[in-house]
């Protein structure tokens, strides 16, 4: 486990350390990736990247990134942010696990925790590095590096799966990545075990994607123009996503988000069949109770 990676105090060892001092690598240049890059890179701070389409590493390198994250670079770098999917992300550090500095953080920024963390920690056990879990909570509807911005994370939350560690280890990790990470402007830094993590995730993130994935699939979502505005938007707005990512994120966490599909699907069933039974009574009720359950959980 993260314990054992740096001896009997749980910090990691930075004895042969090869790093040179707030030195970045980004392994995938998609949008969060992208946006690291570019964070770092508008701060002055020099970033070496890696990604699977040579052509968008090449664009990166012109105006971004110094150089290519390689076998040679790997051992350069303080920081080391995995930006790829769930499988991808494991399979780079279990091949390059070897490669990284004595004294370095790695993160990853993967929308699912539990298998992340589980597989990273089992790899990197026994390694001079410390590995932390980490989400970023920021994003778009589009995904590529031409969709990445330098702004990306200004203001917004990180969540952080600590490693297990001793405490007084693990509270000296975490402020170092804060300060890692000074110039991407995260608004919070929010503490959670994985599970917690995924629990949450699925329903302030994977739900809202299917919810409005599904909701375009209605017929009537082809003759919207011109009766549309803001509900239509606001509920649309990530219906437009990466297939192939999210079909991995959502398998992942297929417990925590079928959970949640269920407590929605019997909560639309309510509507509905208050609707059928024209009972006004039930569904002013209904209606009433989300609104009052809305304002709670805002606070006014």
């Amino acid at each position: 486990m993260a314990g054992e990676r740096g001896g009997a105090a749980g910090a990691a060892d930075t004895t042969g350390a090869t790093y040179v001092p707030g030195r970045v690598g980004v392994v995938s240049l998609g949008l969060m990736g992208g946006s690291f890059a570019r964070a770092f890179a508008a701060a002055g701070v020099e970033v070496f990247a890696c990604n699977r389409t040579r052509s968008t590493l090449e664009l990166a390198m012109i105006e971004t990134v110094t150089g290519e994250l390689d076998e040679t670079t790997i051992p350069t770098c303080e920081l080391v942010i995995l930006a790829g999917y769930p499988a991808s992300t494991i399979e780079w550090l279990e091949a390059h696990a070897a490669l990284v500095s004595p004294g370095a953080i790695v993160i990853d920024t993967v929308g699912v925790k539990r298998v992340i963390c589980e597989r990273c920690e089992e790899i990197c056990a026994g390694r001079p590095f410390t590995f932390v879990g980490c989400h970023p909570m920021a994003g778009t509807q589009f995904s590529g590096f031409a969709h990445s911005r330098a702004t990306m994370f200004k203001g917004a939350p990180m969540v952080v799966v600590p490693p297990e560690m001793d405490d007084f280890a693990r509270a000296e990790v975490l402020e170092r990545l804060k300060r890692l990470l000074e110039p991407c402007q995260f608004g919070s830094f929010t503490l959670a075990t994985a599970d917690e993590h995924d629990r949450i995730i699925a329903f302030t993130s994977q739900l809202a994607h299917v919810v409005s994935n599904a909701y375009v699939k209605s017929p009537t979502a082809r003759e919207h123009k011109g009766f549309s505005a803001g509900s239509y938007k606001d509920l649309t707005r990530v219906a437009r996503l990466n297939a192939p990512m999210w079909t991995e994120l959502f398998l992942d966490n297929a417990d925590h988000l079928s959970e949640e599909l269920g407590c929605i699907i019997d909560n639309l069933r309510a509507y509905k069949d208050a609707l059928d039974a024209g009972d006004a009574e039930r569904l002013e009720a209904l209606l009433t109770e989300g609104d009052r359950i809305k304002r709670e959980v805002e606070g006014r």
